[in-house]
């Protein structure tokens, strides 16, 4: 797991998918400010990095959920890995939205499940877990047994796990912030002198240079 986990940060911080800046921090749609920013989605424009990413996904979820019937993405950042790992599996995929739509059938999952159906979430990052926790319990509304969540960045807030844990809901990812910025720290993306404020920025990011 942890030679995957370097794998991972290796590889999203070279096409940079993952930015460090602690001297000149970003801001969050949420208003936090951070040292970090994370954008998965660039993992798509990378074939081999791609590739990557969903045979992780599709081995960690052979290996701890054989009994998967369904692969469901978190829209909208995590329907293609989702996909792609469900057609590595030879599953079957549907995805849940934020919200139910506002027309049609007004659905919130799209796709073909049943009452009881066991499904494996697929998301691309954890900050507080609280967009993707929503979507396991749109999947538990609907009848589902959700056996657990992937994803493939997680910040490692304690607040996320105190909501997974809440939720009765294990989390598994790929790569995750502390073996991110150990590698980072070993191959120059970040200076010795900045690490103390990547490991104080995750303590407490909602009132980080406030």
């Amino acid at each position: 797991m942890q030679e995957m986990e370097k794998k991972i940060a290796q590889s999203l911080l070279q096409i940079k998918a993952i930015k460090l800046n602690p001297s000149n921090y970003f801001t969050w749609a949420s208003g936090w400010h951070s040292p970090i920013y994370c954008d998965n989605r660039k993992v798509l424009s990378y074939p081999e990095v791609r590739k990557q990413v969903y045979e992780s996904f599709a081995g960690v979820i052979a290996r701890k959920y054989p009994e998967a019937e369904i692969i469901a993405g978190v829209a909208t950042g995590a329907i293609a890995h989702g996909v792609l790992a469900a057609e590595a599996l030879g599953k079957p995929f549907i995805y849940v939205r934020s919200a139910p739509k506002s027309h049609g059938l007004s659905n919130q999952i799209e796709g073909e499940y049943r009452k009881g159906a066991r499904v494996v979430v697929v998301e691309d990052l954890i900050s507080t877990g609280g967009s993707s926790l929503s979507a396991v319990e749109a999947l538990r509304d609907a009848g589902c047994e959700v056996l657990g969540m992937v994803a493939i960045f997680t910040y490692g807030f304690p607040t996320a796990g105190e909501n997974f844990a809440r939720a009765g809901v294990e989390l598994t990812t790929l790569s995750n912030y502390p073996a991110m910025i150990a590698l980072a720290a070993e191959q120059g993306y970040v200076r010795p002198d900045e690490l103390a404020t990547l490991a104080e920025w995750r303590k407490d990011p909602a009132n980080w240079k406030k």
